[in-house]
């Protein structure tokens, strides 16, 4: 199947795109990477009067230190970012969780704020966003700049606080914090396959933020204390979760996952890596 007939747009810059999302509201779609657009564009999932190219906007793509964190433009590619030679060192899970994403070819395509936008469950930037306490900036032409925590950014399946007027600008990674231990870890049926389970831990002294995508429909961070108490709580939170039965995976194989790989992870006890 091929997308039913838009206009197509390349937008120039910032200011433009958003002239056009504030004439063409829900009528518009935001296209740099197409790495997940094209696919609901070709299944007539969206059917968009216009779609609005980024590429050439080149206000929109910077990657920068500001102010303790790290901020990625709206047109800065998921490679980019891969491949910054000190990105270890400033957003250490974010650094281990990129190779994790897709394929090399999808990288070289898909943009890092293109991915947040989609909200897809099972999408690792999202769950380290959410995972690390990281925002999301949208702005509109009214000149309204919002920054919105990532836990309440993500509404649900593919559906975020994003209004139609509205662009996501930039995404803010806190940096790496002393005293931290960062890990991450999923499982899908073949590398770059979209996680059954993916797990991202900010581990502390006393306790352990945990982050887990794949389950739930959004990803979900929950607290999450260190020592004898550790098992039960995974318990309960992989309970929480509310997984489903799919062609993929059962629930309970879901659950199991998070509670295992979950302790593993934050015990330092897995030794998989990505390829």
């Amino acid at each position: 199947m091929k997308p039913a007939a838009f206009d197509y747009v390349r937008a120039a810059n910032k200011r433009e795109v958003l002239q056009l999302l504030a004439e063409h509201g829900e009528q518009a779609r935001v296209i740099a990477g197409g790495q997940s657009l094209m696919a609901v564009l070709n299944m007539r999932l969206a059917q968009p009067k216009v779609l609005i190219d980024i590429n050439h906007a080149s206000d929109l793509h910077y990657l920068n230190l500001e102010k303790g964190r790290l901020v990625v433009g709206a047109a800065v590619r998921q490679v980019e970012l891969m491949d910054r030679p000190s990105l270890a060192d400033e957003v250490p899970l974010l650094a281990q969780a990129m190779p994790w994403i897709g394929h090399f070819q999808t990288r070289n395509r898909g943009t890092v704020c293109g991915s947040v936008a989609h909200a897809d469950p099972s999408a690792e930037i999202p769950l380290c966003l959410v995972t690390l306490g990281g925002t999301v900036v949208l702005e509109s032409l009214k000149g309204k700049r919002r920054e919105i925590a990532a836990a309440q950014f993500f509404q649900g399946v593919l559906t975020t606080e994003k209004r139609p007027d509205e662009l996501v600008v930039e995404v803010h990674f806190p940096l790496c914090e002393a005293g931290v231990t960062y890990r991450f870890q999923e499982i899908a049926m073949r590398h770059g396959d979209f996680a059954l389970v993916a797990l991202a831990a900010c581990i502390r002294q006393e306790h352990v933020d945990l982050g887990v995508g794949g389950v739930a429909d959004r990803a979900v961070l929950r607290r999450l204390p260190l020592g004898a108490e550790l098992k039960d709580a995974l318990n309960t939170f992989a309970w929480s979760l509310g997984a489903q039965d799919d062609v993929h995976a059962s629930a309970a194989y879901r659950r199991q996952l998070v509670r295992e790989l979950g302790q593993q992870l934050i015990e330092g006890n897995t030794h998989a890596r990505a390829s």
